[in-house]
């Protein structure tokens, strides 16, 4: 099945490694946020956590780099989305307790990125509105059947039949930012 119920082991999960992550670049100004679909209580997904790592532009890329190499990721680019840096698995190194037995995707974000961005208002939108986040659900789930479970089909239909509707829920979410931010009282 590609598409399983929420986990809330899944928390657990992105804990694991954001321990090792923070302990790695434990000196460097970044903070490790849990994004994607593994991040949003009560929704189904596929079981792999989605992480990013966020850098001030004062805190040099080369340095998280490094270290991240250093436990066992290689640098595999930006694959055409700028400011959202992907990191992957060296498999040829010896294995990690929780790095290479947790399944998760690892990106490194400058703190200005509009991906990150999109990330953090797509997350707690769906976390804020139980209406939108059970829609989203039920696509996941139709996707899933439509490729026959196919991981890769998925993730092609997905660009296509899910990007309608998450760019509708990210201006959404800038729309209530907006809102909220001209509310009196609000900071």
């Amino acid at each position: 099945m590609l598409i399983h119920k929420y986990k809330e082991s899944w928390v657990k999960d992105f804990n694991q490694i954001r321990n090792v992550l923070h302990e790695a670049l434990l000196d460097l100004r970044v903070s490790i946020e849990h994004i994607g679909s593994t991040a949003i209580p009560k929704l189904a997904a596929k079981q792999i956590i989605d992480i990013d790592v966020i850098h001030d532009r004062n805190t040099e890329f080369g340095e998280i780099k490094r270290r991240l190499e250093k436990i066992g990721y290689y640098h595999n680019g930006n694959q055409g989305i700028a400011d959202r840096e992907v990191f992957k698995r060296d498999k040829m190194i010896e294995k990690h307790e929780v790095l290479d037995f947790i399944s998760h995707h690892l990106y490194v974000c400058p703190i200005d990125s509009k991906e990150l961005e999109r990330h953090i208002l797509f997350r707690d939108y769906l976390i804020a509105n139980e209406g939108a986040r059970v829609q989203y659900q039920h696509l996941k789930f139709e996707m899933a059947e439509e490729v026959n479970q196919d991981r890769k089909k998925y993730t092609q239909l997905k660009e296509v039949k899910a990007k309608d509707f998450i760019n509708n829920i990210i201006e959404k979410a800038k729309e209530d930012r907006t809102k909220d931010a001209a509310m009196p009282g609000s900071k």
